[in-house]
């Protein structure tokens, strides 16, 4: 798919997914047979168009489910957030095919069938959700790694990554000690490898070695790494492992020739091309869809402000190669704000935002003319945010790497609005652009795709709004 999924989590994900659209066609038929028990007629004539009203059905809750992030590699949630998600995901396919069947009157199921069948979906996703996550959670089916190092950059990852769900689809066996590093690691998760290397890793049935000592030089068995990958031992280095499995880019563990030599980072102009034409078409189709909202919208920040007082709200932001442009949002603070000219961060309970203000902004309707800067060109649909060109400028002095994330256009949303709260500080800005220079990294039409679609999550949930 791409880098951000490693293969063996792509196999569970296709599996997930199969059985459950499995499972939700299953539910259909099962929904006929309930809807008209005893009724053998109908069932026969039902059943000669049964087949595909279940695949449009289980399709649409399957693209549901993934819209609401039910789908994610990294998903961390509680059993109750899962479920909350899943009845959201439930009723979104509900209501997207009520609107197919006025649409297409010929694809109608009926009330009573589709009810049936949602409630029997529900259940049967949620129980093979249950069994699902029990079994891939299980040592036995877990890739077993050895970290080659135990110094401060290994203990490092140990700590980022040390809860279960950081770390599903692996296990981290132990670390074996090399060169001069100091040992920052707990005693008993030390390994001590005894005779030929290779050899004792395949005893131990150890699927891949993750390399990361604090001083490799002189001190690395490349030699014996070379053996291990020849036999079928994965070799990763421990930044790509860290980014790989977290699903950002760990700062401390990169070096410019790490940056420079790593895949990713390709800006070629197929993609660019590739990127200017979904931009366009997913801002023009939102357009067609957003414009009673932003009517609506409109209509409420006048009546709210009163007549003389700005709807539109301009701000001067950094894009792509450190160029500024004119951001357009609705306002949603005093048209005072920044009355002495100091750039702020908005704060939670921020006492600057209008009574609309803080609705639209939950709800994310402040973001909406933003859909002109993407079809004009100075954004893209994905993208890191665009900051304000006072804080890039500090940012840059103070964050390392801070301006490659303006080496792409500034997005509507992105990955480091799914994966991180809403930022107001500088630690926060230092956390995000782990997220966007993985981004940058990676990117590509389909992480694109994933991330637009996931997008209807924060949305709903309203996670990270200000």
């Amino acid at each position: 798919m791409f880098r951000l999924f490693r293969q063996r989590a792509l196999r569970w994900q296709a599996l997930l997914v199969l059985v459950e659209f499995g499972l939700l066609v299953g539910c259909v038929y099962a929904a006929v047979a309930l809807r008209f028990w005893g009724e053998t007629d109908v069932q026969s004539a039902f059943g000669l168009t049964v087949h595909w009203h279940a695949l449009l059905v289980a399709g649409v809750l399957i693209l549901a489910m993934a819209a609401l992030g039910l789908y994610q590699v990294h998903l961390r949630a509680t059993w109750m957030g899962r479920l909350s998600r899943q009845g959201v995901a439930f009723v979104l396919g509900w209501i997207a095919l009520t609107v197919l069947y006025y649409a297409f009157p010929e694809a109608y199921l009926g009330r009573g069938l589709l009810a049936i069948a949602l409630v029997l979906g529900y259940v049967a996703v949620v129980a093979w959700r249950v069994a699902f996550l029990g079994f891939v959670d299980a040592d036995l089916f877990k890739r077993r790694v050895v970290m080659l190092g135990a110094g401060k950059r290994a203990a490092e990852v140990a700590n980022k990554m040390r809860r279960r769900t950081d770390q599903r689809g692996f296990k981290i066996l132990g670390y074996v000690p090399i060169g001069a590093d100091p040992v920052a690691v707990p005693a008993k998760s030390l390994l001590h490898p005894e005779g030929n290397l290779c050899k004792w890793m395949r005893r131990c049935g150890v699927d891949e070695i993750v390399v990361g000592p604090d001083d490799r030089r002189g001190t690395l068995p490349v030699e014996a790494l070379l053996d291990c990958k020849q036999r079928g031992v994965v070799v990763t280095e421990l930044a790509a492992f860290f980014e790989r499995e977290a699903g950002n880019i760990m700062m401390d563990l990169t070096n410019p020739s790490w940056l420079v030599f790593s895949e990713g980072f390709n800006i070629s102009p197929l993609r660019r091309r590739v990127k200017r034409g979904f931009d366009v078409t997913i801002a023009s189709l939102v357009s067609l869809l957003a414009w009673p909202f932003m009517l609506l919208t409109a209509l409420a920040i006048r009546l709210d402000s009163g007549r003389g007082r700005p709807v539109l709200y301009r701000q001067e932001r950094v894009g792509e190669n450190g160029r500024t442009f004119a951001l357009i949002k609705f306002r949603s603070m005093r048209t005072d704000a920044e009355r002495d000219g100091v750039a702020r961060w908005a704060t939670r309970h921020d006492n600057r935002v209008t009574r609309v203000g803080r609705f639209i902004r939950k709800v994310r309707l402040d973001e909406l003319p933003q859909l002109w800067n993407v079809l004009r060109g100075d954004m893209s649909i994905i993208g890191p945010r665009p900051e304000r060109p006072q804080f890039v400028d500090d940012f840059n002095a103070r964050i390392r790497y801070y301006s490659l994330r303006h080496c792409v256009k500034p997005g509507l949303t992105g990955w480091a609005q799914l994966r991180y709260p809403y930022g107001s500080s500088f630690e926060d800005a230092q956390e995000k652009l782990k997220f966007d220079l993985f981004y940058v990294k990676n990117h590509n039409f389909v992480f694109d795709l994933a991330i637009l679609v996931q997008t209807v999550e924060v949305v709903l949930f309203g996670r990270g709004a200000r």
